[in-house]
């Protein structure tokens, strides 16, 4: 039997971190990010260069003794993070450009044709440096479909590798992750990657459902870990997927992933 190939993006060692009261030592992240490369995960995304020196040492640590996996770092929707981040030498570059009115208009105090400059020159920045970019829709779950299906075809123009769709506040439900991701798609966009957070304890159904539309990929991490009540988890992602979808991990090997998992974050 063919089964749809999707993808795996973790997030463990930066949205994973900000789970309350987590903090991995450098010895940590890199174990972490060893065992997803040698499980066969598609992307890590290792962290936030912008946090500090120790982070962009261990991010390129970790650049640099990954065996299959592609490395993405976060970055903020600055140049200044954009440059610490082309600093670790990794595959991608994440930019995550919070599109909802309420982040635009109140949280930053700017408008849309603020964020579209800022976003296009951070994008050419890294773009300049050789790097492959990633954008991420940053609370998209209360954005405006239409405004993000015109920034979608615009990133496609721009040569952006893939989008994220971020359910930044965990209000997504199945059917309506499943109409947003397949409206973008229709419309032009690059590649779609659905990241959900489990607030309303529908993460991994609502990735489901992403994938049902065509989405590229999905964002996990170990054990759901995350802000607030966390991220979509690996193992079950993989286990309800199974059959439908040619997902890496393998179920045996996410589940020794999750038995590794809670031996390094419980035991230290």
């Amino acid at each position: 039997m063919n089964l749809q190939r999707a993808y795996i993006i973790d997030t463990t060692l930066r949205d994973g971190e900000q789970s309350p009261g987590c903090a991995f030592s450098s010895e940590q992240k890199l174990r972490i990010a060893q065992m997803l490369d040698r499980a066969g995960i598609y992307q890590i995304e290792a962290g936030m260069p912008a946090m500090s020196g120790d982070e962009r040492q261990v991010i390129r640590e970790i650049v640099a003794n990954r065996a299959r996996a592609k490395i993405s770092v976060w970055s903020r929707m600055n140049p200044d993070d954009v440059r610490l981040a082309m600093e670790c030498r990794p595959d991608m570059i994440h930019i995550s450009a919070p599109v909802s009115y309420v982040h635009i208009y109140s949280k930053l105090r700017k408008n849309k044709t603020w964020l579209q400059k800022q976003l296009l020159d951070c994008i050419e920045l890294a773009q300049s440096g050789g790097f492959a970019v990633t954008v991420g829709f940053e609370d998209a779950s209360r954005a405006d479909i239409t405004f993000m299906s015109a920034l979608a075809a615009l990133m496609r123009e721009e040569g952006v590798l893939r989008i994220q769709f971020s359910d930044t506040v965990g209000v997504m439900t199945p059917q309506r992750t499943y109409d947003c991701i397949r409206e973008l798609i229709l419309c032009g966009s690059p590649p779609v990657t659905f990241h959900g957070h489990n607030d309303l304890g529908m993460a991994a159904a609502n990735s489901m459902a992403a994938l049902r539309a065509g989405a590229f990929g999905i964002e996990t991490t170990l054990l759901g870990l995350g802000v607030r009540a966390g991220n979509c988890d690996l193992e079950t992602l993989v286990l309800a997927a199974r059959r439908a979808y040619d997902l890496r991990p393998s179920p045996h090997d996410a589940q020794t992933l999750s038995r590794k998992a809670k031996n390094i974050f419980y035991t230290h």
